[in-house]
This record gives C-alpha cells, structure tokens and sequence, in this order.
C-alpha cells in the first residue's frame, strides 16, 4: 500500500523548508494557501475478498465524483467534470455488462445509485475511434457519500493507530472531486481525493506498513520548459524515512491546461418543456494562437431532460445559437418515452460551439435547445430537476510529434477525452455560477397533481359516459323518426332504372 499527499500552491508561492518539522512519522507546518491531492494505492490482494471478485468482473473502473460546489483549480489539478456522479466501465467479458453485481456493490458503497445493469442501465461509448475509452459510461447527478466514508473509516482505520483516519475520511464530504480506478493491468486500486486552493494546514501521518510521500509543490516556469509541459517545483519528504524535505523540480506533459477564461449556465425564462440553456463565456479568444482550437461543451443530461440530434443538425439553427455541430451523442436517446420508463441514466452530448469573430477578447452565449420528459405524477403539481453545468474547453492540437506519457496527476477516462485525438489538449473554462451558489441549474416542472388525480381520472370516465349517452339519444332520435329498414341508394336507383331501359 503506497500513499501520496501533495500541497499544491500557485506560481510565485513558496515555504521555507525549515519550518517544516518530521518528528516519529508526522510532518507539521504552517497554514498556507493550497490546494491538496491525497492518492492512496491499495494492490488488489490487499483488499477485502468481495471487493477482489467484484473487480475481477472489470477490465477497467473508473469512478469520477465531483462536487457541485464552485471551486477554483489550480495547475496542474485543472481536468474538469460536470458535477455529479460518473462511472466508466469495461467489463471482463459480456454476462458482466448483463449482471447485476456491479449496481449491487455501488447501492451498497454509495446509498441510491439508480441501475440495474450495465447493458439495461449504462450507455454505450464509441470504441471505433480511439482505443482509449472505457466501454460504459454512467452517471447521477448526486450521490450521498457517507456510506462510503463509514466504509472507508472500516477498512482503512480499524487496524490504524492514527487516530486522524478517521478525521481525514470525514474531510471526504468537503472535496472537490473523488475519483476510483481500477484497471486490471495494474491490478491495483487507485483513491485519489482532492480538496480546492484555500487554507489549509499542512499536516500529514504515516501510517503502518505504507509507503507515505508527501509534497509541498507550486508550479514553475523553468527555461527549458516545453509549450505543451508544465513544471512543479518544491519540497519532498518520504515519512519514516526522511529527517528532512529535499527539494525538486520537475517538468511534465498535461492535457490539460487552464484557459484563465470562466462561463455561466443559466435557462432562459420562461422555460416551458422546451427549455433552452444559455452559456455565457467570458473571453471569445482562444488560449493559444498559434495552433487550430474550438470551444466545446460536455454535457451529462439526466434521464428527465434530453436534446434532440434531429434538430442539432441543421447548420442555420446551429448557426443562430452560436453553435457549430452536434460532435457527439450517446446512443439510443428516445424522443417520446416519459422519464418513469426510461431504463438508462440519460445522455451525454458534446457540441462545439462557434465563438463571434472581434478582434478583441469580448464575452458572448450559445444557446443549447433541450426537451423535458414527462415526469411521474407529484403532490402539488410540480417537480423539481437538477440539470448540472457542462464542462466547457478550448480543444487545440499539439504540434506533429507531441507525446503525452502518463504524469504524476494526470486524469484520463473523462468521457470527452476519448472523443479526441491523442495529440488534443483540452484548455478548461472555470464554471462561475451567476444565480445560486451551486454548479447546476433548479428547474420547477409541471406534472400530474396527485391530489388532484381521482378528479381528473373522475372527470374524464364522466366525460366518456356523457359522449356515449349524448352519441345513443342522437341514434334514438334517427330511429324514432324513420324507424329501421333498408333504404336504397340514390346510386343503385339510378342503375336499376338504367337497366330497365
């Protein structure tokens, strides 16, 4: 079992060294302003028997939470998600992706997560471009993350003299992001916790039998410095091991950069069933000039909200909502099933997006039409849905020849990163919501009034009986008149007098 906690500050930030104090395994300094990675790898045969037969039925499992509060990321943590709940999965063999197992054990570490079966519950991804991309995707907005935790604290913090386990899992409910992964290369399990830039102390315990490294880093601008790496510089210490931090400097290739730009999401009134988003970008130029980048946006629409591929490619209305094309979406997406029957978690779509020419750097919005299901009955009337910010990013290509190897806090398995080239860089927005303090969008919509219900299904059987009545007394009227007999056509009369000429 290996263990990593890295304080991460930004350029121009710096400690000194001496006031950093390791003493039996405990490091301890000052409060400063960082963010904090915590990455913790547990080999397979580590863990608890039916955790090991569970992931022997994947050939990889990546599990990407993210927090719907707004954070602020810093290089080189900058890789972006809607917030919510994803899961990226390859299963083993084919009666994985028809066996319940997998929901079974999310239901019992994370509380409701709404599936079946992968095949039932999960949406397919394109496999057919790039190979790295898992073969499920899942997602819910929300999960609840103290079963977890209590798991956590059991396994992790049972045989522990640390008496901070237990404090550190309880920290888990104010990160930014937690991500699992598993992939049976490494036959190793990855927990990977991050919380965002604020103060913080910088404290951190060994724990017995594991390897614990721990980093006080900033990013670097060394000379030598690539456009497509970055660099770290600091302080590194290995408890139980080192008396004393020993500093490092370090370059790496990323992925992913910060465009140092933000957007907003927010429904145009009056919403209706038809609603339609609105981004609102702060910058329209690209972060670099001397390579092709676009804009795009990454959605994960739950199963109560959807858009339509059909009207997403017509290029005159894509060109009025300051869209350039549908790049992808999953598959199937029915237009016409309400929310209620609806077997899958919803759908995922990237659009690019076509930012106005100005010579100057100037906000602007692209419109996103979306569709509402109709939603199971409610008391009251209405129901509210969560739909989550998208993740939006300047995609630009590297120059012919650039390699990205996997670096230290690379994040790969994002859904949108399969969708593009090996060379892409992916330069993020940073979501700032304007109404509310969270990054989604409440909307109210209305369904059947259960209170109201037994009038409705009253009036229509009252409604029915009187159009019957009403039909019967017309057809009494017609009989009383002229009574029931065979009346010949006006037709066959005349063909009948045709024949007796």
């Amino acid at each position: 079992m290996r263990e990593r906690i890295t304080f991460i500050q930004k350029q121009g930030d710096s400690i000194e060294p001496t006031t950093l104090k390791i003493k039996g395994g405990v490091l301890n300094g000052p409060e400063i302003q960082a963010a904090r990675e915590d990455r913790l790898t547990i080999a397979i045969d580590e863990l608890p028997k039916g955790l090991q037969a569970l992931l022997g039925t994947a050939h990889e499992l990546h599990i990407r939470y993210v927090s719907s509060e707004p954070y602020e990321a810093i290089t080189p943590l900058l890789a972006r998600l809607p917030p919510g709940f994803h899961l990226f999965y390859t299963p083993a063999g084919q009666a994985d992706a028809t066996s319940p197992a997998l929901c079974l054990a999310l239901n019992q570490i994370f509380g409701n997560v709404q599936c079946e079966n992968p095949e039932k519950s999960f949406t397919t991804l394109p496999r057919d471009r790039f190979s790295h991309s898992a073969a499920y995707q899942f997602y819910q907005p929300s999960v609840d993350l103290s079963p977890f935790i209590a798991l956590a604290k059991e396994k992790l913090c049972s045989s522990s003299k640390d008496q901070s386990c237990a404090a550190r899992a309880d920290r888990l409910t104010n990160a930014s992001s937690l991500d699992i992964s598993y992939d049976a290369i490494s036959h190793a399990v990855k927990l990977t916790a991050t919380w965002p830039y604020q103060k913080q102390e910088v404290h951190a315990t060994s724990r017995p039998q594991t390897r614990t490294e721990v980093g006080v880093l900033n990013s670097d601008r060394p000379g030598h410095l690539e456009p497509h790496e970055l660099g770290i510089s600091g302080l590194l210490t290995v408890l139980g091991q080192d008396k004393k931090p020993s500093a490092t400097m370090f370059a790496f290739a990323s992925r992913h950069r910060d465009a140092e730009s933000s957007f907003s999401a927010e429904f145009l009134e009056p919403t209706g069933l038809h609603p339609t988003l609105k981004l609102r970008l702060e910058s329209s130029k690209p972060p670099i000039e001397d390579a092709y980048c676009s804009p795009h946006a990454y959605f994960t629409l739950p199963k109560t909200i959807f858009a339509d591929r059909h009207q997403l490619s017509d290029d005159l209305f894509l060109a009025s909502k300051n869209l350039t094309g549908l790049r992808y979406i999953s598959q199937p997406v029915d237009l016409e099933a309400p929310e209620y029957v609806e077997k899958r978690w919803g759908s995922s779509l990237l659009l690019e997006l076509s930012p106005p020419e100005h010579e100057e750097s100037k906000s602007w919005t692209a419109q996103v039409p979306l569709h509402l299901r109709y939603l199971s009955p409610a008391e009251g009337g209405y129901t509210d849905i969560q739909v989550p910010y998208p993740a939006v990013f300047w995609a630009c290509a590297a120059e012919e020849g650039t390699k990205f190897p996997n670096n230290p806090f690379e994040k790969a398995n994002l859904g949108y990163d399969g969708l593009f080239g090996p060379r892409t860089v992916f330069w993020h927005v940073e979501p700032r919501p304007t109404i509310g303090s969270r990054l989604s969008n409440m909307m109210k919509v209305p369904v059947l009034d259960t209170n109201k219900a037994e009038w409705v299904s009253g009036g229509t059987g009252l409604a029915v009986l009187l159009g019957f009545a009403w039909i019967m007394w017309k057809l009494f009227g017609v009989l009383s008149k002229s009574g029931y007999q065979n009346q010949p056509s006006q037709a066959a009369e005349v063909v009948k007098a045709k024949k007796n000429q």
